[in-house]
């Protein structure tokens, strides 16, 4: 049905801040308002299903689930994999590197149906809203961005009771713990996330422990992509959700990450990611026998790098597809099995094996036999090696003398 009303697509999750969203902007702007939801993981069809209902019945004049989860993958979460990032030794970017196909999948579909506005119901206190807008001015400049939450400085309490007005009555009670579920992992936020010294309980994390005995699987990889869990075969994110769901019964990919925000504060989140953790603990053992020194020194720098650009939103910067071609180049000798012992709130890699692992025996074995060098070889690589350092040491040390 045409009309004269403004076009606004919402970035919707079905929570308190985009439910408000609705209303507001259909009431208040008197716009014509197009929810979607971008699945990047973590959403059965049920739930989808549900937000699609509930944005329907506040009003919403369309609602779209724009699904995301391979793309993600393919455009993201594999580079992620290749350049075993794990922000601050820790984090494997679970929130941040999906919010990014988030917003890409809004700023696309936006355009579309030919929206005027853009809508997200971020706050002004995260990185959220960084993100979210950094990629629509990138790809739909032209398209005008709101945010009633942000921009109004909203309080929960004034939201719920906006919606009341509105007959909108729902027990809008406030969970204790945060959760946000995807692919790359789940993050928990909470009242002790807010302190800087304690810990999350063991009810905040939302698989609980349920698995005791000790296991051991097998993770195959082909050209650093995980393409088989012990004898199951099939494509990557599924043996992602397939080792997500052996190994977090186990409480296993449990920690708080500390870092620093977008907007230059630090923050703290927990989260759990078996399957992130595993997979590339797993991924990093496999490259230490199959790549050289050099290899692997350059591609933690730009892993790092990578990480970090991933993390501030900054995913569409051509730079981030020069990196990408330099980590798959990498990959094309990371190939083989790595074994995993699995036990509760910890797993270890045992080792690898793989035709292409640079720790052959017809070298040598370390500590104990060569057989490609004498001792003479040796005597005199050393005297080469120290020249430098001892030529520095001598003249400094004579003129300390003098």
């Amino acid at each position: 049905m045409s009309t004269n009303k403004e076009k606004v697509v919402l970035a919707f999750s079905g929570g308190l801040d985009t439910s408000y969203c609705v209303k507001y902007l259909s009431n208040e702007k008197g716009m014509d308002v197009h929810t979607a939801i971008v699945n990047t993981g973590g959403f059965t069809e049920k739930e989808l299903e549900e937000v699609e209902m509930k944005a329907m019945s506040l009003g919403a004049a369309s609602h779209k689930t724009i699904r995301q989860v391979e793309t993600f993958y393919q455009q993201c979460v594999k580079y992620l994999i290749f350049g075993n990032v794990l922000k601050n030794n820790t984090y494997p970017l679970s929130v941040s590197a999906e919010r990014v196909f988030q917003a890409v999948g809004i700023a696309e579909y936006a355009q579309e149906v030919g929206a005027t506005h853009i809508a997200h119901g971020s706050t002004g206190a995260g990185n959220d809203q960084v993100r979210f807008d950094m990629i629509f001015h990138i790809l739909c400049p032209h398209i005008q961005v709101i945010t009633p939450i942000r921009d109004m400085k909203l309080s929960r309490q004034e939201e719920i009771d906006y919606l009341a007005k509105h007959g909108v009555e729902k027990e809008w009670a406030q969970a204790k713990y945060s959760i946000n579920q995807g692919l790359w992992g789940t993050s928990v936020g909470g009242e002790e996330t807010l302190t800087s010294n304690l810990a999350l309980p063991e009810e905040a994390y939302p698989t609980q422990v349920t698995e005791t005995a000790v296991k051991q699987i097998t993770l195959h990889f082909k050209e650093g992509e995980l393409v088989q869990v012990n004898d199951q075969k099939n494509a990557p994110v599924k043996n992602i959700e397939y080792l997500n769901a052996i190994a977090a019964p186990y409480g296993i990919g449990r920690d708080i990450h500390v870092g620093d925000t977008i907007i230059g504060i630090k923050g703290r989140v927990g989260f759990e990611a078996a399957a992130p953790l595993i997979t590339i603990k797993a991924h990093h053992a496999l490259e230490k026998h199959t790549q050289t020194k050099w290899q692997q020194y350059w591609k933690e720098q730009l892993g790092n790098w990578y990480g970090m650009l991933v993390h501030e939103g900054q995913f569409l910067d051509p730079v981030m597809r020069n990196i990408e071609g330099f980590l798959t180049e990498t990959q094309e000798k990371v190939s083989g099995k790595v074994f995993v012992t699995l036990a509760p709130y910890r797993f270890q890699v045992d080792g690898i094996e793989s035709e292409n692992d640079l720790m052959s025996g017809d070298f040598g074995k370390y500590g104990e036999e060569n057989l490609s060098w004498s001792g003479e070889d040796v005597k005199g690589f050393t005297k080469m090696l120290a020249n430098q350092t001892k030529i520095y040491h001598a003249i400094h040390n004579k003129n300390n003398n003098d």
